[in-house]
């Protein structure tokens, strides 16, 4: 279990770096400049793109100009000139309802109630020549002191000259779901802040995250008639010294053996105001446990639904709902050979989330959301000494989250920089199995985010 925040340690190089940095950034920007490098680029402003003026979560808006490869222009003068380089800071301020043990933190933090420097950022967001445009991260983390290359998108995108709209085109990233235009995958799901020190659930999906900044991969993808839109490709692991360079060269993660094929479609309408989605997405994937490679591999075949509804009729009151469900099926040959890991070679896991937000005036928003993980028992798999419960992975909580966004529409002061500040509240009926002590790991959490 995790769950603390205050740094005693001093400050790094590389953190008075970041804050010289920052401060160069905000006093050489000019009133039309120093907001993100996306809204330079558009000429519009972030409420445009985002249902929250900021943060992951998208409009329709928004998703088109992800679908188009992060070129879209229209900013004028000075602003569409400048470097497409932004830069953001997150902190958060954690209490649970009971300390939790300690011995799996990083020095200088509490069993409670402790505040995290939790990351700073430095991006390249925008097109970079022609057709091709990048979404691409460097991410400093207070919480572990390293410095890594973050969820990166680099694409190219083009459109048919037909009767018919078609967009197609060529995504680079490493992380499966990043390339994603939906906030119901991964990367950029709800919800959109967290803690490394807050207490997390033991199990969890290949695609809902093993893979993220560990992998490289290729997918093509086209839009038929704002319709239909469909997508292939291909992730594998990293060569251990590309990854050791990346600053993502983690010990016991898992590594893809060959190529793992990813796959997604989706149906989209937009009308009068309302948005639906209904989609698919796969991804199967061969892998060394813990890079072992001595007892051959797991193989998991991941599959998962979803759909996202939004009212964007009246922008002074936005309505959303999402859900998605993955099913895990697991042949666990390495694992149960090595050393009785696993008392079963074949299990499975399944992953359940809904949420749903009310936004007002893109400034005041409300989420509640529900996760629910099932899964197999297996008494190796999942045992009392790795913190299960009845040797099962299963796991049901709830999110409710507050936020405010002052900047980030017309009518505000918003050209300097773009903030988002919320509180979320995370209770538990059941985790890692068990329902008694669930409550136990109960979450409060108060969260900052600037962005410039």
């Amino acid at each position: 279990m995790q769950a603390t925040i205050k740094r005693t340690t001093t400050p790094t190089v590389f953190q008075a770096c970041l804050l010289v940095l920052a401060t160069v950034l905000l006093l050489m920007s000019s009133p039309t400049n120093a907001v993100p490098s996306f809204s330079r680029q558009t000429g519009q402003n972030c409420n445009v793109c985002h249902t929250q003026s900021f943060g992951p979560n998208l409009t329709p808006f928004g998703r088109e100009f992800k679908l188009g490869g992060y070129t879209m222009s229209g900013g004028k003068g000075i602003e569409a000139k400048v470097p497409a380089l932004s830069g953001m800071v997150q902190g958060s301020l954690t209490h649970t309802q009971k300390d939790q043990d300690a011995t799996g933190f990083a020095s200088g933090y509490n069993q409670n109630n402790n505040f995290t420097f939790d990351q700073a950022s430095l991006f390249y967001a925008g097109r970079i020549y022609g057709k091709v445009g990048a979404f691409s991260q460097l991410t400093y983390d207070g919480y572990s002191d390293r410095l890594a290359l973050d969820n990166t998108d680099i694409r190219f995108a083009d459109q048919l000259d037909t009767d018919i709209p078609v967009t197609y085109g060529i995504s680079l990233n490493n992380n499966p779901t990043v390339q994603d235009l939906w906030n119901t995958t991964s990367a950029w799901s709800f919800p959109y802040t967290g803690s490394a020190v807050q207490p997390g659930i033991g199990a969890s999906s290949l695609i809902d995250g093993a893979f993220s900044t560990q992998v490289g991969g290729a997918t093509a993808y086209t839009m038929i008639n704002n319709l239909l839109y469909l997508e292939a490709g291909g992730y594998s692991s990293l060569n251990y010294k590309v990854q050791k360079g990346l600053g993502v060269a983690d010990a016991g993660q898992q590594q893809i053996d060959g190529a793992a094929p990813y796959w997604r479609a989706a149906l989209q309408k937009d009308w009068q105001g309302h948005y639906v989605s209904l989609g698919h997405y796969g991804m199967i994937a061969d892998v060394f446990p813990g890079r072992d490679r001595s007892n051959g591999t797991d193989h998991y075949s991941d599959l998962a639904v979803d759909a996202t509804y939004q009212y964007m009729g009246n922008p002074k009151h936005i309505f959303e709902a999402k859900t998605t469900y993955i099913y895990e099926d697991q042949k666990l040959t390495a694992t149960r050979l090595a050393g009785g890991l696993a008392a079963s070679g074949n299990t499975y896991l399944t992953t359940y989330k809904i949420n749903a937000a009310y936004t007002y005036d893109q400034t005041y928003g409300v989420t509640f959301g529900y996760n629910r993980v099932t899964g197999s028992q297996d008494a190796n798999l999942y045992s009392p000494d790795a913190g299960y419960y009845l040797s099962r992975p299963n796991s049901q909580y709830f999110t409710a989250e507050l936020v405010y966004v002052p900047f980030g529409k017309s009518d505000t002061y918003h050209y300097l920089m773009n903030l988002r500040t919320s509180l979320q509240y995370i209770g538990y009926s059941q985790f890692n199995g068990s329902n008694t002590d669930a409550q136990n790991n109960n979450t409060f959490m108060l969260n900052g985010w600037l962005a410039f």
